[in-house]
């Protein structure tokens, strides 16, 4: 749903700090009940929230601006 860049997955830089914890509360404001087991830099710098525990979304797209953007 949204958009959804074009990338493959595994792809990227894994962030954390307070980078990761933005991105993460944005996607779980958006898309709750999921828990983020990582935040990756995507190469355009939007962030991929990969949540588990959950059968879908597992990646929420977050752009620069810590804003949903899609998820899959």
């Amino acid at each position: 749903m949204g958009t959804i860049p074009d990338y493959t997955e595994g792809e990227g830089t894994v962030v954390s700090g307070s980078t990761a914890d933005k991105a993460t509360q944005a996607a779980q404001a958006v898309v709750p009940g999921g828990i983020a087991d990582r935040v990756v830099k995507l190469d355009d710098g939007e962030y991929e929230v990969h949540n588990i525990s959950i059968n879908w979304p597992h990646h929420v797209f977050v752009n620069k601006q810590f804003k949903v953007v899609g998820w899959e």
